[in-house]
């Protein structure tokens, strides 16, 4: 039996215009600061949980994104918020992300998560309605997995 997981993502820019990007701690991948949605709380909590954790930065949540649904290969639904910074001071470092800092839309680096890449632009296309997609090709957790082995 499969265990559902539902994962919270943000797309945070700067005023430049640039998008916030952490370097993961347990592989060597750029992603949107985010993760695994906790017992008891609503994704937009979420959301703001996981980027004070990840990068030390007070948002709030501005709209809903997307809503990506990788069924039915994984059981996993994750939700993409385009946040603002109110507070807070960007972490080097923290747990989970070992460098974390501002990036052109057209410049990420290229071992940047390809399903990260994707939500972000959906999310910079400032749609008035949040995108419904499935992605295609693997997902983080895939290329995360592969990496070790």
């Amino acid at each position: 039996m499969m265990t559902f997981r539902a994962g919270v993502f943000a797309t945070i820019r700067d005023e430049r215009g640039c998008v916030l990007l952490c370097h993961r701690t347990d592989c060597d991948w750029w992603n949107q600061p985010g993760g695994g949605l906790e017992s008891g709380e609503t994704p937009w909590q979420g959301v703001v949980r996981e980027v004070r954790e990840e990068c030390g930065l007070e948002v709030v949540v501005e709209r809903l994104a997307g809503v990506y649904s990788w069924a039915p290969e994984e059981d996993e639904i994750i939700f993409s918020f385009v946040c603002r910074v109110t507070d807070g001071t960007l972490l080097g470092t923290s747990d989970e992300a070992d460098d974390a800092r501002y990036f052109s839309p057209d410049a990420f680096p290229p071992n940047t998560f390809p399903e990260h890449v994707s939500r972000i632009r959906d999310a910079l296309r400032d749609e008035p309605a949040a995108v419904l997609r499935v992605p295609t090709g693997p997902s983080s957790r895939e290329i995360a997995h592969e990496e070790e082995m």
